[in-house]
């Protein structure tokens, strides 16, 4: 049987091991960052109605410019923007590789703030661009001289930033954003796959005064649409037609448009779960404390907490208990995504009997 090693494959991508969390068959599963609730009826049943109709015409490609959706995703971020400021793909992930194949790539970097979203990082790698990281302060944060400093020495073609953080949590404070389009050379991009959770304004009003800057966002957490698949940003309209350069032809099904188009006509049912999210992610830093954890102060929809001797044999235990958190490859840490209020009872029922034994 051949190899994956007996192929010509790339000299770079050898020796690597595919991206995913584990998805296993467990009763609660906090891994994964993904909106506990499900959809409304009301959209379940929109989305129903919408993708019968388009599936009437799937014998003809879908619009390829996706031009009804990315008008109503410029409605719902606000802030002034229209449809040329905004582009879609197939979750914020294909958003990232867009980015990098148009403005990255061989002989150009790419710079991030670890820990942090390990996209980043693997998409750029695959994309054969040169990957650059700096380490955040112990308690996780990033603070705007020393974030210039960074850029001014390493000169990237794109930074990477995270509002809120991923896997930490932590916000980022919006001058540390101002302080790196001051200096950096290239493109800015600001990850806001959290940004509903958040209590941090967004970066969205810096638009308009630096072309170079792009926010990313999707619909996987707060509009709990992970199965969807839709990611998006705001930019400048410029770099909208950068993207279309390096896009795959008609990369956003006809289905996938009607499915997020229903979602964003009911974008208020579903975010009115977002004010318990965030009360229940507050309760688990609470929670966690009162256990006497160390947890990082988290403005997303997961907490990051430790610090453990052998965080592998607290992750086996929940486990065990029928609870699957994820380990990000932090020593000491763990992370576990908000989920229902009974689910977090649960967690931490589940986390008091394994750090009992």
């Amino acid at each position: 049987m051949t190899r994956l090693d007996d192929l010509p494959l790339r000299d770079d991508l050898r020796g690597l091991t595919p991206y995913g969390a584990p998805q296993l068959d467990v009763a609660i599963r906090l891994n994964t960052n993904e909106n506990p609730y499900p959809p409304p009826a009301e959209l379940v049943a929109d989305v129903q109605a919408s993708v019968a109709k388009a599936a009437a015409s799937l014998n003809r490609y879908p619009d390829r410019e996706a031009t009804a959706l990315r008008t109503a995703l410029a409605d719902y971020l606000g802030h002034g923007l229209d449809v040329d400021q905004v582009w879609a793909a197939n979750g914020s992930n294909e958003i990232l590789q867009q980015l990098l194949m148009a403005f990255g790539g061989p002989g150009r970097s790419a710079l991030g703030f670890v820990p942090s979203y390990s996209m980043h990082h693997l998409i750029a790698r695959a994309t054969a661009t040169t990957w650059r990281s700096i380490h955040r302060a112990d308690d996780f944060s990033l603070e705007p001289d020393r974030a210039r400093a960074d850029v001014v020495a390493t000169r990237p073609d794109i930074v990477f930033l995270c509002s809120p953080n991923n896997p930490t949590g932590t916000a980022l404070d919006p001058a540390v954003v101002e302080a790196v389009l001051e200096v950096a050379p290239g493109m800015v991009v600001v990850d806001e796959a959290y940004a509903e959770f958040s209590h941090q304004p967004t970066v969205l009003p810096l638009l308009a005064e630096h072309p170079r800057l792009v926010v990313t966002r999707t619909m996987s957490k707060a509009f709990a649409f992970a199965g969807a698949r839709v990611g998006y940003l705001a930019a400048d309209p410029a770099v909208v037609d950068a993207l279309r350069l390096v896009r795959l032809p008609y990369h956003l099904s006809a289905l996938t448009q009607a499915a997020a188009e229903a979602a964003l006509r009911h974008a208020p049912a579903t975010l009115a779960q977002v004010a318990q999210l965030r009360s229940d992610r507050d309760m688990l830093v609470t929670e966690l404390r009162r256990r006497g954890l160390d947890v990082v102060d988290s403005d997303a929809n997961f907490v990051m907490f430790g610090r453990f001797d052998q965080a592998a044999d607290v992750w086996r235990g929940l486990l065990d208990e029928g609870v699957l958190v994820r380990d990000v490859g932090l020593p000491g840490w763990l992370r576990v995504s908000v989920g229902t209020t009974s689910e977090c009872t649960a967690f931490l029922d589940a986390l008091e009997r394994v750090l009992t034994r």
